[in-house]
């Protein structure tokens, strides 16, 4: 991952953990230990499947510009589905309480779509490529006539 990747998924996931420790307190406070690791396992889906679709959706930006609209409505609607799908697999679980597993995926997916936003409203992303002071040399070789 580049750094500038690295930097902005940083950015974009401490909100997610922080609301994951928070989750995670008041999980262990109202359902004991098995609702502090629901709270844990749902902030962590979280972060991974948002931080995979993050990575993809940047490659795809880079790679096919003209898609990147398309493919981050795509992949947003992919995302919510697969966590719909988890939960439908995981309600009967014993193994942590689905409550706290639900709410933490739900806060921590909500911030995490905030955060994006915020992040990207707040960068300074140029819209057209500048184009190489080579390029322009290039172009302008030949006669002057």
């Amino acid at each position: 991952m580049p750094s500038n990747d690295a930097r902005t998924f940083l950015h974009i996931a401490v909100p997610p953990a922080a609301t994951g420790v928070i989750a995670t307190v008041v999980s262990a406070v109202l359902a004991g230990g098995k609702g502090a690791l629901g709270a844990i396992i749902g902030t962590l889906v979280v972060i991974g499947f948002m931080g995979i679709g993050m990575v993809v959706l940047q490659r795809t930006a880079k790679s096919l510009p003209h898609l990147f609209q398309a493919m981050g409505l795509m992949l947003y609607m992919a995302q919510l589905l697969l966590l719909f799908m988890l939960m439908a697999l995981l309600k009967g679980t014993t193994l942590f309480d689905f409550k706290a597993f639900a709410f933490s995926l739900l806060a921590a997916t909500i911030v995490w779509v905030a955060a994006q936003a915020r992040y990207y409203m707040k960068a300074k992303i140029m819209y057209v490529e500048p184009e190489s002071s080579k390029a322009e040399k290039a172009q302008k070789t030949g006669s002057p006539s």
